[in-house]
């Protein structure tokens, strides 16, 4: 089985991917445009072979890469960046090249339209928050009439919460639509909830191979727009009720073989057409893993390897690395340069040190939405992982 990976040293731990590909006996080709002697040592023993472009941000250079891996090795079975930002490229080259295992890019249209995943959730029934395709201010002050304040205004094709803004009143519809960016936008009620997102591997057949759940600020893009400080954490368990329209919003979505994070809100105020306190609302939906460290914070909630999960499912469709029945928290907590804090580094380190799993400087690439510098612990219970945010978070 030939596999190319496309910008397989970023997020930095994703290097594991291409290392439990190759222990399945999968050839695994990378494809980036970071050059071949700075990639993580555990990278350059996975692959077989790494094609480095000058940016992958140019299609024709990574057509080229993958034309070279297809002439050299044969058939390409898989194509995968696991990465948000390049799943329509992704898409696109598995058409190009007839890769038939991922999304093609009449499919992807479905994952990256805001307003275009409203159809799927109906389909799998599960409620979301009314929506309007943002065209002048005269019909968005009619939308809001029928929805009230606040709404939220996003990019119908964007990545994450970027350029995601909440609205209050008439002066920020103004100042939004004078100062809007040219692209397609979309309007939302407010859902009143905390955010929970549906984590699993799914097999060919649409069927989770793990489920996890993370729990979220209210607003991500509040944290973004303001810099404020991202916390969060991985339950030991996933609610039924959210396992149940996890999995019809997989199959809705014919989300197949993939590493998938759905995100929905479980309500903290009841709505009409929505559901009462506790339930859950589709948000959106991402068909690739969390971002960031994520995937280990899974690892480390549950003792197991998603990225052995992962590789399983790629090479024999099934999971072989059984449960450990060790299930706890994971919390994460991030801090900013730019604000003072009444804990120093040190006094982290020694209160958590035990229990630490992670603890490093974010990349510039991920600090916008997840901070400067990250701490990740291992945590017995919810208010362990609450009380490791605040200490975290406290500021002087």
């Amino acid at each position: 089985m030939n596999f190319i990976f496309i910008s397989p040293n970023f997020p930095r731990t994703y290097w594991n991917f291409c290392d439990r590909l190759r222990k399945n006996g999968v050839t695994v080709l990378g494809v980036g445009d970071c050059p071949y002697e700075e990639l993580e040592p555990g990278l350059r023993e996975a692959l077989t072979e790494y094609y480095k472009v000058d940016t992958l941000e140019d299609y024709d250079q990574v057509f080229r890469a993958v034309a070279y891996f297809s002439y050299r090795y044969g058939k390409i079975d898989w194509l995968e960046s696991n990465n948000e930002y390049w799943l329509e490229q992704d898409a696109r080259l598995r058409t190009d090249f007839h890769i038939t295992t991922g999304v093609d890019s009449v499919g992807v249209a479905a994952f990256k339209s805001k307003s275009g995943m409203k159809t799927y959730y109906a389909e799998a029934q599960v409620p979301t928050a009314r929506c309007h395709r943002v065209t002048d201010i005269d019909a968005a002050r009619a939308f809001i009439d029928q929805v009230g304040w606040p709404v939220i205004v996003k990019p119908d094709n964007g990545v994450g919460a970027s350029h995601t803004w909440k609205l209050e009143n008439d002066a920020d519809l103004e100042r939004f639509f004078a100062e809007k960016p040219p692209v397609e936008y979309v309007m939302e009620e407010f859902v009143w909830g905390a955010i929970r997102s549906y984590d699993a591997i799914m097999d060919s057949r649409c069927e989770p191979l793990i489920e996890s759940t993370g729990i979220f600020p209210p607003s991500i893009a509040d944290i973004v727009n303001e810099q404020g400080d991202l916390a969060y954490y991985v339950a030991d368990t996933v609610p039924q009720a959210l396992a149940e329209r996890g999995r019809r919003t997989a199959k809705a979505f014919g989300a197949a073989s993939r590493f998938i994070h759905l995100e929905f809100f479980e309500l903290t105020k009841a709505k009409p057409g929505l559901g009462e306190i506790g339930d859950f609302v589709g948000l959106e939906v991402n068909m690739r893993p969390a971002g960031g460290y994520t995937p280990d914070m899974i690892n480390f909630a549950h003792s197991t390897d998603v990225y052995q999960i992962w590789a399983d499912m790629v090479a024999f469709d099934e999971r072989r690395l059984l449960p450990s029945g060790q299930d706890h928290y994971c919390a994460y907590a991030s801090r900013r340069d730019a604000s003072h804090y009444r804990h120093s580094h040190e006094e982290i380190l020694e209160k958590y040190g035990p229990q630490m799993a992670m603890c490093e400087r974010m990349p510039d690439a991920l600090s916008d939405a997840m901070g400067n510098q990250m701490y990740t612990i291992h945590a017995a219970d919810e208010a362990a992982a609450k009380e490791f945010i605040r200490f975290v978070g406290e500021r002087a």
